[in-house]
């Protein structure tokens, strides 16, 4: 990991890359092994700079497989040419947005799929929420396999796993099948939600990795948001099926795409080199084998679970993230409710609503940013202007803090523009506010945890955060259909409206109080 500091919203987003990938590994002090040297000494040709326009002369370099060979390691993805950076970064982001597209894809053809298989219209969307269901276990996946085999191997088996129990889907025969496979495929393409923040930070210093990281948090909104677009289509004009073969032929194309991928991940580009010339290989941190993998699980499982449930930070931060997005996957079910009850949309017309949820999702993001630049860096530079290391974490709560106002004006806009009376275009534009504070809440949250357990303590924060944010949203559909036909489009969603204001206090409070909380925390928190 590129070290120094440095002024920038990539300082952060390196510890959030971290946690999201679950990476606890470090360097240590080598092994003595007689039968192997640690380092090996060659010459190579020094690069030619710009400014030295003459031949390259050979420049002794000593390699070791214990970090890194200086800054300017050629093996340091932070050292690979900018377009291949670039390109790295696009596979990770393609693989997010087609794995959550799959959640919401199906959503337009389940009253199609109720009446093939003859069960009831809730019973139909289990379809959805099994799959989200199996997308909670993505952090729990990956982070042995990617600890231990690396990042390549789970972009190689993950999505092509996922794309086949999508066919599977696809020529489904029974409802029973549909179902197993629906939720076989979330959990198989689950775990490159957890590794693609972490080959960001394999690729770029922090000063430089905004941008990709910021594409790659916005993958899992804009997969859901753009799934009934899609599927919309698919399902007027084709039929259920389609809506499978869809994100089936989209995978596909973002795996060819994935082809030339390499490895990014430290340890295992040291290993490799330790082999390939016979030097020492890394010092191996912790257990091994079975014992390592049974240790990540226990981090990756079991202190979520207890962090869910006695660090208050974890439980409220994460209670209001799930419900914010659980709201975003009950309206999978009363955006067709509205605007083709009401409104007499086709059911590809109902899917184009979903582009202002799509919308609010970029602005989400471009206002995190713009919150981070102007509220945390200027308490940042002030504290290195003191002398003083850290930022008190709290201050990554801005976005979330102004993002929730967003969340109840969306809902109650939507609650009372839903009828005839009103043109259709009011109530697609009160998803705007809605779905830019879900994601300027869930951006921000990432940072807080991060900065407040730190990068391996943050794993386990985030880690808890998605298994309660993806196992609410496999919930929310399964009584939403009956709630606004009971309740009417109206005080149903006001309903959830009034829970989001009940839930508003949270960012503020915790900014206020968040040191005496963090102060009391069974973990270990930073200290500012």
């Amino acid at each position: 990991m590129a070290c120094g500091r440095s002024i920038g919203i990539g300082v952060d987003l390196e510890k959030l890359d971290n946690a999201l990938d679950g990476d606890s590994s470090s360097d240590g002090a080598s092994i003595e092994q007689p039968e192997r040297t640690q380092t090996k000494e060659f010459s190579e040709d020094a690069p030619v700079t710009p400014d030295h326009d003459i031949e390259a002369t050979p420049v002794h370099r000593t390699v070791t497989a214990q970090d890194w060979t200086g800054i300017h390691d050629p093996e340091n993805p932070h050292n690979w040419p900018l377009g291949k950076r670039i390109y790295h970064t696009v596979p990770p982001a393609l693989f997010a947005f087609v794995v959550t597209l799959g959640s919401s894809i199906y959503t337009p053809a389940y009253l199609e799929i109720a009446k093939q298989f003859r069960v009831s219209e809730v019973a139909a969307l289990l379809g959805v929420s099994l799959y989200v269901l199996g997308l909670a276990f993505g952090p729990m996946i990956a982070a042995p396999i990617s600890e231990t085999y690396g990042r390549l191997v789970v972009y190689r088996v993950s999505l092509p796993l996922s794309m086949l129990f999508t066919l599977g889907s696809g020529f489904s025969k029974s409802f029973a099948s549909l179902l197993v496979t629906r939720f076989l495929a979330g959990m198989t393409g689950s775990p490159v939600l957890a590794v693609g923040a972490g080959t960001n930070a394999d690729l770029f210093p922090p000063q430089f990795r905004a941008a990709a990281t910021a594409c790659f948090l916005l993958a899992p909104f804009l997969g859901p948001s753009l799934g009934p677009v899609i599927g919309g289509f698919a399902a007027q004009y084709k039929d259920w099926r389609w809506t499978q073969w869809c994100t089936l032929f989209i995978g596909v194309a973002s795996y060819l795409v994935s082809i030339p991928m390499e490895e990014t991940y430290k340890k295992i580009i040291l290993q490799k080199r330790a082999k390939k010339l016979g030097i020492e290989p890394p010092k191996q941190v912790g257990p091994s084998g079975f014992a390592a993998i049974k240790f990540l699980l226990g981090v990756t499982l079991f202190r979520p679970v207890h962090m869910l449930l006695f660090e208050p930070i974890v439980g409220f931060l994460s209670l209001y993230n799930a419900f914010t997005f659980s709201i975003l996957f009950a309206f999978f079910e009363a955006f067709p409710i509205v605007f083709t009850g009401i409104y007499h949309f086709n059911t590809s017309q109902t899917g184009l609503t979903f582009l202002a949820v799509g919308l609010g999702v970029c602005l989400g993001v471009v206002s995190a940013i713009a919150c981070d630049r102007i509220f945390y860096q200027k308490e940042h530079r002030k504290v290195l202007a003191e002398g003083k290391i850290a930022v008190a974490p709290e201050h990554r709560l801005w976005a979330a803090m102004l993002g929730s106002f967003g969340i109840p004006i969306g809902l109650f806009w939507f609650a009372w523009t839903s009828r005839a009376s009103v043109h259709w275009i009011v109530p697609i534009i009160a998803a705007i506010p809605f779905a830019w504070g879900n994601v300027s809440i869930f951006i921000s949250a990432a940072l807080y945890l991060v900065d407040t357990y730190g990068p391996l303590g943050g794993a386990s924060a985030i880690a808890a955060n998605g298994l309660l944010r993806y196992g609410m949203s496999a919930a929310f559909p399964l009584f939403t259909v009956q709630m606004y036909k009971k309740m009417g489009v109206d005080w149903a969603t006001t309903f959830f409206a009034f829970l989001s204001l009940a839930m508003l206090p949270i960012p503020w409070v915790l900014y206020r109080y968040g040191s005496k909380i963090r102060s009391k925390s069974h973990y270990e928190t930073i200290k500012a």
